[in-house]
């Protein structure tokens, strides 16, 4: 028997609503502090058909929109939760003011690169993994 539209969801009826992995709800909640699902006894979570709504907002901003994880926390920190039902709501992406570099991620579309952009991708991303090589080589002493 199928639950109602107003019925709360375990973590698995909601992940397979929203069709992304359980451990992505749990990872949501630690960077999301408006994602607060009910908790019973022994820590079940229970999700109420508005935080079903403000998860899929969520889902569509960072996997359809382009937004990273700090764009989302300022989206919300600037615009309020009910930007986010709008978005659950397919009410579209909305247009930012200004160009953050903790911002949505905008662009994403398909932009041809020419050989003088791509080599100087090519050298910044040779110098980030030469860093990270340094950084990883001084955590492990």
């Amino acid at each position: 028997m199928a639950k109602g539209p107003d019925a709360f969801r375990t973590i698995s009826e909601a992940a397979d609503e929203l069709g992304v992995p359980q451990h992505v709800l749990r990872f949501w909640e630690t960077k999301f502090s408006f994602i607060r699902p009910m908790k019973r006894a022994g820590g079940r979570r229970f999700y109420r058909p508005q935080d079903i709504s403000m998860l899929r907002g969520v889902k569509t901003l960072l996997h359809e929109d382009g937004y990273t994880i700090k764009g989302v926390q300022r989206l919300h920190k600037e615009q309020g939760l009910k930007r986010l039902l709008a978005a659950g709501n397919g009410e579209g992406a909305p247009a930012p003011a200004a160009v953050r570099d903790d911002g949505p991620v905008l662009g994403l579309t398909s932009v041809p690169l020419g050989a003088d952009d791509r080599e100087r991708l090519v050298f910044a991303l040779d110098d980030l993994q030469a860093a990270k090589r340094r950084l990883d080589a001084l955590l492990r002493r």
